[in-house]
């Protein structure tokens, strides 16, 4: 199964970490693997208002939804302290 989730207001380095942190190995720039889950992230900046950009990070969550449903919402929580 695979889930798709965006944050704003971190970084894809700080999400790299968190993730490292729930259990994972950082095997790239871009991937963070898990005993049964596979994170890929990237990062762009989007338009807010009018010049304000933000970073956004998408983070594409894979694996089984026993697995994912808990490592997500672990992640969620570290995300929406970071972000503010």
């Amino acid at each position: 199964m695979t889930r798709e989730k965006a944050f704003r207001g971190i970084s894809e380095r700080l999400a790299r970490h968190y993730l490292v942190n729930l259990g994972g190995e950082e095997v790239d720039d871009h991937v963070v693997v898990g005993p049964d889950w596979r994170v890929e992230t990237s990062a762009e900046k989007v338009n807010v208002a009018g010049s304000m950009t933000l970073t956004e990070v998408t983070v594409t969550f894979e694996g089984p939804p026993e697995t994912l449903d808990p490592l997500m919402e672990k992640f969620g929580r570290k995300a929406m302290r970071a972000g503010g």
